[in-house]
């Protein structure tokens, strides 16, 4: 049968096969019932079904390891997130939580426990062994840590472990100033090409790198000055090898349709190939973000600027449309965010010419 993810299977008979873990044999092994269906998203319905159910026949939980819990949470979570997401959670459980954590007996994880972990992780928490993790680093991992125990003490009955969330600033990124902008737009016009129209795109779109590298020709209606958000290129790591997927994008409000300006449209169509074929390649192959972070990185060094991050673009397409008088609802819609208080607290930086201009508008009245 050939393998289509985590216990789903594709028979020869066409039908899709799901394996859900419903207990445990007198030799401690995870014990599975099937359970069959034409489509894989019938499989995955009937899988998530059944899985409550079968979790109530489980061995007692007084013998239930942390490791055991963790890997029925993500045979769950495969069922109900992307791929991408899922690889996340996978990392974070086998590189992180169960070398530390696995052997451990869901009962005697205690607050003081989960707490000295968090403060290894702060202090020499790195893989590599050299220093520790950023706050907003193990942050992520508690989140997922807080899943699997919510889990447990549902499945379970266990009692939720309360922890202290390390505390992180949120820093503000810098954005590209006027005359860097202006440089790096006429350095584009300039030297015009596939990859710098598509950096030039993402200058007056905000677009996220990973929908920049997914758009197609089919996407782009130069006619009606609008693209179309659709889908998203990532490089996905799990179980120790990588792959590029091509996805949705991150989240409903973020597939969406941004307008754009006409000499943009001027400047693609110079360039326009097959519908079928992606912006960036020409071709039926998407190329992937890290690829484009590298060739921007060159660009700024042609154009004597500084080496910044690609995410960089993005945060000033915000800043400058707030600076022309967007209003924040419009803004969280351009960029994708369901709740237009991401796009403010996240994406805009007030430039100090702007903040002197708000202040000279105040005027001494007698």
């Amino acid at each position: 049968m050939a393998r289509r993810g985590n216990n789903i299977y594709k028979r020869k008979d066409g039908r899709y096969e799901g394996r859900v873990p419903v207990g445990y044999h007198d030799n401690g092994k995870i014990r599975y019932k099937s359970v069959y269906a034409r489509t894989l998203s019938e499989v995955k319905e009937k899988m998530t079904a059944i899985y409550s159910i079968g979790q109530k026949q489980s061995a007692p939980a007084s013998k239930m390891t942390f490791r055991e819990a963790a890997e029925q949470w993500l045979l769950m979570a495969k069922l109900r997130v992307k791929p991408s997401s899922y690889a996340n959670y996978q990392n974070i459980v086998n590189k992180h939580l169960l070398p530390s954590l696995g052997g451990a007996l869901m009962t005697n994880l205690t607050a003081a426990r989960i707490n000295d972990f968090i403060w290894q992780k702060l202090n020499n928490g790195r893989l590599n062994g050299k220093g520790g993790l950023s706050a907003k680093s193990v942050r992520d991992i508690m989140t997922v840590f807080r899943s699997i125990s919510v889990y447990a003490a549902r499945e379970y009955g266990f009692r939720e472990i309360h922890f202290t969330m390390p505390k992180t600033e949120h820093k503000r990124l810098e954005v590209l100033n006027a005359d860097e902008r202006s440089r790096l737009i006429r350095f584009l016009l300039a030297n015009l090409s596939r990859t710098n129209a598509a950096i030039l795109l993402c200058m007056f779109t905000g677009l996220r790198v990973g929908e920049l590298c997914g758009l197609r020709w089919e996407d782009i209606d130069l006619e009606n000055l609008i693209i179309s958000v659709n889908r998203t290129v990532q490089r996905v790591n799990h179980s120790g090898t990588s792959e590029v997927i091509i996805g949705s994008p991150k989240s409903r409000s973020s597939v969406r349709t941004i307008p754009i300006p006409s000499f943009i449209a001027v400047t693609l169509s110079k360039l326009k190939g097959l519908s079928d074929t992606y912006l960036i390649t020409g071709t039926a192959k998407p190329v992937e973000p890290r690829t484009m972070q590298n060739r921007f990185r060159r660009i700024l060094k042609d154009c004597g600027l500084r080496i910044v991050n690609f995410h960089i673009i993005r945060h000033t397409y915000a800043t400058v449309c707030v600076e022309h008088g967007f209003d924040a609802k419009t803004l969280s819609e351009l960029l994708g965010h369901a709740d237009a208080s991401i796009a403010l607290n996240r994406y805009v930086h007030s430039s100090m010419q702007l903040k002197r201009e708000y202040v000279d508008r105040l005027q001494l009245t007698a």
